[in-house]
């Protein structure tokens, strides 16, 4: 199990707080320190089962300032967020062929 972690957002803390509860072994991934690939987040992406427009942070001033508005595509978008990892929703968790976005972060409770 996987825990696409970002420590300053509050819903971030919640999730981990969640699988630490549920005493299963994870992994926490801080992608903002370990930017993942464009085929890593393609790949979480398709785990999701969303569209990539559908993880982006779009409150986010880069989005708004950058972005928004544009009309990109799915790579375009997937580019955007892999060079600037703040666009990406939070957390994410991933279990075997199952991943969720915890918001709210009860959501990580139904693939645990």
């Amino acid at each position: 199990m996987k825990i696409y972690h970002n420590p300053r957002c509050s819903k971030s803390r919640q999730g981990l707080a969640i699988l630490k509860e549920n005493k299963q072994p994870f992994e926490i991934v801080k992608y903002l320190e370990t930017p993942l690939t464009k085929t890593e987040l393609s790949n979480l992406i398709k785990l999701l089962a969303i569209k990539p427009i559908d993880l982006v942070r779009k409150n986010e001033t880069i989005w708004k300032i950058e972005f928004k508005g544009k009309n990109l595509s799915d790579s375009e978008i997937i580019t955007a967020m892999v060079n600037n990892p703040k666009l990406i929703e939070r957390p994410i968790v991933v279990k075997n062929d199952k991943a969720v976005i915890g918001r709210p972060p009860e959501i990580i409770k139904t693939i645990l």
